[in-house]
C-alpha cells in the first residue's frame, strides 16, 4: 500500500519538479565523470607521479557534496511545505507521523535513485570526453571506450547518497515536530508581505550600493591581510543586506505612489518582485554567493587555459636542455642517453659566464615593476644590503650577473630558427623574457657594463625578447650578450647542453636524465669547484617550472596536467554551483505559477490579452533571474579583473583586454542561465494558461 502510494507520489513530484530532477541528473553525471579521472587505469602512472589532480578533484567534490546537500535539503523542505495540506489529511485519516515521514523519505529516495542511475549513464559518456581531453594534454593516444570502474561508481554513490542522507535525516526530525495545524498552514506560508520598519530597512539598499562602489575603488589598494579579510566579511554581509534593503525600497516606493508604478503593469510587477525578494532574501543572498563563486571559478580556469595555449609552447623552446653547476662538465653521460634513446640531430655544449659582479642584477631588482620599491631606500637609491641578501639566499637570480658570448648566442638562435644578431666590439645586448620588455625598455640608458675598476667597457646595442628558456638555464630572466673577446676577462659560471632531436622524445626521457643527475650528485666527488650561487629560477611567480633537465615533449604535458588539476575542478565547481542556483530560482517561480494563479486570472478579467500576460511573465522571470546574477557579476568582476591584470603582467600572456576571461565566463554561464530561463518560462506559461484559461 505505502509502496504504491510512494511510487505514485514520486511520479507526480517528478512532473512538478522536473527541473530539479534534471539538475540532480546533470550533477551526478558530472560527479561520476570527474571521479573517473582519479581511478582510470590509463592515467595511473601520471597520477602516481603527480597527486595534485586527485587532491584537487577530491577537494572540489567536498564542496560539491556540501552544496548538493543544501540543495536537496532546500528542495525537500520546499516540497514538504507545498504538500503540507496533503500530509495534514494523512494525519486526519489516522496515519502516524513516523509513517508519513517514511513515505516522504521513500518518495525522495526513489526520485534521487532515478536521477543517479540516469546520471551515471550520462557520466560514463562524459568521462570519455574528459579522458580524451586529458590524453591530448599529455600527447597520449586514447581510444574512447565504455568502462565501468567499481571505485568510481562507489565514490559517486557514496557522495550522492551522503547528500541525501544529510537532507533526509533533518527532514525526519522536522516531521516529528509538525502537527496537523502546522501542516495545513505550511502551504500558505509567506503568502503575504510582512512589512515593518520599511523606512529604516530601505536605507540598507543605498548603503549596500555604496559599499560595493567602495569595494571597486579601494580593493586594489588594500595591503594588509586584515584589511582584505574585513572587506570580504563586509562584502558577504552586503550581499545579504542588499536584498532586505531592495525589498523595503520597492515597498516604500509603492507606498508613496511613485510615478513609475502607473506605467503599464509596473505596480503588479513591483509588488510581485518585492514579495518574492522579501520571502527569499536569505536564499537570494546565498544564490548570489553561488553565482559569484561560479563566475570566479570559470574565469580563473580560462586564465590558466590561456596560459597553457600561449605560454607553454614558448616556455620550452629547446627540444632538450641540460644544466650543470660544474663549468667543466662535458655531459658525456647525458650524450650517451640521448644517443641511445633518441634520434639526435645536434648536441651543443656551451657556458654561461660571469664577471663576479652584480650590476645587472641590481638594475633588475630596482627597476622591474613586480619588485616595486622593495630593494630601494627611501631616497630612491638601491638598497645594496637587501639586494645582497636576496642574491645570496633567494635563488631568483644568480649571485653574480650572467653573460653569454655572441657566437654561442647566435648558434642557439640558429637551433631555434631565429635570425642571427650582430654586435660591435664595444656593444652588448640583453636577451630578456618577453613579459619584461616594457620594464626593460630603458635598460640601455641606465646600464653601462663596466670593469671591476668602474670604467665603462660596453654600451647598449639591442634588446631581444625571443623565447630562450630563461628560467635558470640561459640565465634567470635575462642574459647579457657580449662579444667573444670580452669573455676572456670573465669566468665560466656553469655549463649547459642544448640538443635538437628528430620526432618526439620518449615519454620517460626526462626521468632518465633526472635519475642520472641524482646518481652524479651522490657518487661523483671529483667535480671541479664551482662559483657559489650559480643556480636560479627567474622571477616568474604564477606558474613556475624550474628543473636541471628540460625535455620539451615531457615538460609541456607535465605542466598541462598540473594546470588541468586546477582548471577542471574550477569548471566542475562552477557548473554545479550555477546549476544549483538556477534550479532554486526556477522551482520557486514554477511553484508560483500555481500558487498565485488567481493573480493572472484577475489580469485577464481586467482586459489583458494572452500576449500581454506572456510579456508580464517574461519580465517577471527576467527581473527575478537577473537580480542575483547581475549583483554577482558586479562583485566578482572586480576580483577577476584585478587577478587577470596581475596574471597578464606576471606571466606575459598576450591579450588585448584582460577582462576577456571574465567576459567568456559570463557568456558560458549565461548560456546555461538562458536554457533554464526558457524552460521555466515555457512551463510557467503552460501552467498559467492551462489552469486559468483552459487552453490545451
Amino acid at each position: 500500500m505505502l509502496g504504491k502510494l510512494a511510487y505514485r507520489n514520486m511520479k507526480r513530484s517528478a512532473k512538478d519538479y522536473l527541473i530539479y530532477i534534471l539538475t540532480m541528473t546533470v550533477v551526478s553525471a558530472l560527479m561520476y565523470a570527474f571521479n573517473s579521472l582519479i581511478f582510470q587505469n590509463e592515467f595511473t602512472g601520471m597520477m602516481e607521479e603527480d597527486a595534485v589532480m586527485p587532491i584537487m578533484i577530491g577537494l572540489a567534490t567536498f564542496f560539491i557534496v556540501l552544496i548538493m546537500a543544501w540543495l536537496i535539503h532546500y528542495m525537500i523542505r520546499f516540497m514538504m511545505e507545498k504538500r503540507g495540506s496533503e500530509f495534514g489529511i494523512y494525519m486526519l485519516l489516522g496515519m502516524k507521523k513516523r509513517t508519513i515521514a517514511s513515505l516522504y523519505v521513500r518518495e525522495n529516495l526513489l526520485l534521487g535513485s532515478v536521477a543517479l542511475i540516469i546520471g551515471c549513464g550520462l557520466g560514463i559518456l562524459l568521462s570519455q570526453i574528459l579522458m580524451s581531453i586529458m590524453a591530448s594534454m599529455i600527447y597520449m593516444e586514447y581510444v574512447p571506450h565504455v568502462t565501468f570502474n567499481h571505485w568510481t561508481i562507489l565514490m559517486t554513490v557514496l557522495c550522492y547518497g551522503g547528500c541525501y542522507f544529510l537532507a533526509l535525516f533533518r527532514c525526519k526530525r522536522r516531521f516529528r515536530k509538525m502537527n496537523i495545524h502546522d501542516l495545513m498552514e505550511s502551504s500558505r506560508k509567506n503568502e503575504e508581505i510582512k512589512e515593518g520598519h520599511e523606512g529604516i530597512k530601505k536605507l540598507l539598499f543605498p548603503l549596500s550600493v555604496l559599499f560595493i562602489l567602495l569595494f571597486w575603488t579601494v580593493f586594489t589598494h588594500l595591503t594588509s591581510t586584515g584589511e582584505i579579510v574585513l572587506f570580504i566579511i563586509g562584502l558577504v554581509l552586503t550581499i545579504y543586506l542588499f536584498y532586505m534593503g531592495l525589498s523595503a525600497w520597492i515597498t516604500c516606493y509603492v507606498r508613496k505612489k511613485g510615478k513609475g508604478i502607473y506605467r503599464g503593469q509596473n505596480l503588479f510587477l513591483l509588488r510581485q518582485f518585492a514579495s518574492k525578494v522579501r520571502t527569499m532574501q536569505f536564499t537570494m543572498g546565498t544564490l548570489t554567493a553561488l553565482f559569484t563563486l561560479a563566475l570566479m571559478g570559470a574565469s580563473l580556469a580560462l586564465v590558466f587555459s590561456d596560459y597553457e595555449d600561449k605560454i607553454l609552447p614558448v616556455k620550452f623552446p629547446f627540444d632538450v636542455l641540460v644544466n650543470s653547476t660544474d663549468p667543466e662538465d662535458n655531459f658525456e653521460d647525458e650524450r650517451e642517453i640521448l644517443e641511445k634513446y633518441t634520434d639526435t640531430e645536434e648536441m651543443y655544449t656551451y657556458h654561461i659566464y660571469t664577471d663576479e659582479g652584480n650590476q645587472v642584477n641590481t638594475w633588475m631588482l630596482t627597476n622591474l615593476e613586480q619588485w616595486g620599491d622593495m630593494y630601494r631606500k627611501n631616497n630612491g637609491s638601491s638598497d645594496m644590503k637587501k639586494i645582497q641578501d636576496m642574491l645570496k639566499n633567494g635563488g631568483t637570480y644568480c649571485t653574480y650577473d650572467t653573460y653569454m658570448g655572441i657566437t654561442d648566442y647566435n648558434h642557439l638562435r640558429e637551433m631555434l630558427g631565429y635570425e642571427p644578431v650582430s654586435l660591435r666590439e664595444n656593444e652588448y645586448a640583453v636577451q630578456i623574457k618577453d613579459r619584461l620588455k616594457d620594464d626593460a625598455k630603458n635598460i640601455g640608458k641606465d646600464l653601462k657594463i663596466t670593469d671591476k675598476d668602474g670604467e665603462a667597457l660596453l654600451s647598449f646595442g639591442g634588446l631581444y625578447t625571443d623565447a630562450f628558456s630563461q628560467d635558470g638555464h640561459n640565465g634567470g630572466d635575462y642574459l647579457v650578450i657580449v662579444p667573444d673577446r670580452v669573455l676572456e676577462r670573465m669566468t665560466p659560471y656553469y655549463a649547459e647542453m642544448a640538443a635538437d632531436i628528430k620526432g618526439k622524445a620518449p615519454a620517460d626521457l626526462q626521468k632518465r636524465l633526472e635519475n642520472l643527475t641524482e646518481e652524479e650528485r651522490e657518487f661523483d666527488g671529483d667535480a671541479a669547484p664551482a662559483l657559489e650561487g650559480n643556480s636560479c629560477i627567474g622571477s616568474d611567480n604564477m606558474v613556475v617550472y624550474a628543473a636541471v633537465n628540460l625535455v620539451r615533449d615531457n615538460c609541456i604535458p607535465e605542466v598541462k596536467v598540473l594546470l588541468a588539476s586546477v582548471m577542471l575542478p574550477m569548471f566542475y565547481i562552477g557548473l554545479v554551483f550555477v546549476c544549483v542556483a538556477v534550479t532554486v530560482l526556477s522551482v520557486q517561480q514554477l511553484s508560483d505559477s500555481a500558487k498565485y494563479k488567481f493573480r493572472y486570472d484577475v489580469l485577464e478579467k481586467m482586459g489583458l490579452k494572452q500576449k500581454e500576460i506572456c510579456k508580464i511573465i517574461r519580465i517577471q522571470l527576467a527581473a527575478y533571474y537577473l537580480c542575483p546574477a547581475l549583483l554577482a557579476i558586479v562583485i566578482s568582476g572586480k576580483l577577476i579583473l584585478t587577478f587577470s591584470n596581475f596574471f597578464v603582467r606576471a606571466t606575459g600572456v598576450t591579450t588585448s583586454f584582460p577582462g576577456i576571461y571574465f567576459g567568456k565566463s559570463i557568456v558560458l554561464f549565461m548560456g546555461i542561465y538562458i536554457v533554464y530561463y526558457i524552460v521555466t518560462y515555457v512551463v510557467f506559461k503552460r501552467n498559467v494558461f492551462l489552469k486559468k484559461f483552459g487552453q490545451k
